[in-house]
């Protein structure tokens, strides 16, 4: 079939024991069993047999981090965002074999090159249905997860955009930038309620400008030299970087709520 419109978006469960689940980060304070769920998103590509290649990039990882003699277990799941009844069926899943989350990181997300005057309706629906629907479904079970084994200690971190704190001036990234403003607003939302549960579960934003991915490669997926210059023209974010912001957040002590890590490239302007 080639390359599909459709996304593949996978998760990965990464569990370990004790306080060294974290690098050190002070927020495992049992040596209880911890579990990390985070989703990225990749476009489905198919093989003549119909095998989804996306699903092989996260048991690839899962390989290396086995081989290097990395502590823990990182346990990839294929799960399609767009679709709740499968994003509830990996939490079923998730609370049969692993007990449940203790971190949830919604990374997933994506941009479909369609302006508010004449993009396509289906465009702008499938970045609601990933970057805000599912990001709202998965953070609601990753909290009645924690909140069913009595986590009080966990975490939710909503992997946004510098898109959701300014609009810029191009088009194709309009509507994206309203999904990723709601975002921002989701994650201040989520933030209150769990005051008034009165737990000490934390949300946080992490809001990067330019990151080196294959982000824009979906964007135009049309025209791969665009593409591919979106990331020549200045030294972007890596995703290291993005790694120790995570890392940063969840080594801040319980009594510190980190809202929003605002961060881009030294060289970028907007």
């Amino acid at each position: 079939m080639g390359l599909s419109a459709a996304l593949g978006l996978s998760f990965a469960l990464y569990q370990i024991e004790g306080l060294e689940a974290w690098d050190n980060c002070r927020y495992a304070t049992s040596k209880q069993q911890k579990a990390a769920l985070l989703s990225w998103a990749c476009p489905q590509t198919e093989k003549a047999d119909g095998c989804f290649l996306p699903f092989f990039i996260p048991q690839k990882l899962a390989a290396e981090c086995q081989s290097a003699g990395y502590p823990g277990t990182l346990i990839p799941y294929k799960c399609d965002l767009s679709n709740e009844e499968e994003i509830l069926s990996m939490f079923s899943a998730i609370k049969t074999l692993h007990q449940g989350v203790d971190v949830c990181i919604n990374n997933a997300g994506l941009a479909r090159p369609e302006p508010l005057l004449s993009g396509k309706t289906e465009g702008w629906r499938t970045m609601i249905d990933v970057n805000v629907m599912a990001v709202s479904i998965c953070t609601r079970e990753a909290y009645q997860s924690m909140k069913e084994r009595n986590i009080d200690d966990g975490h939710i971190i909503n992997i946004n955009s510098m898109n959701g704190h300014s609009v810029v001036p191009q088009s194709v990234v309009h509507f994206y930038s309203a999904t990723k403003y709601a975002v921002t607003a989701l994650t201040e939302g989520l933030r209150q309620e769990l005051r008034e549960a009165k737990t000490h579960i934390r949300a946080t934003c992490i809001s990067p400008g330019l990151v080196e991915t294959g982000f824009a490669f979906k964007l135009h997926d049309n025209d791969p030299e665009r593409a591919a210059a979106t990331y020549e023209s200045i030294r972007c974010l890596k995703a290291e970087d993005m790694a120790n912001a995570v890392i940063y957040v969840l080594s801040a002590p319980p009594h510190v709520q980190i809202g929003d890590i605002q961060m881009r490239p030294t060289e970028q302007i907007s």
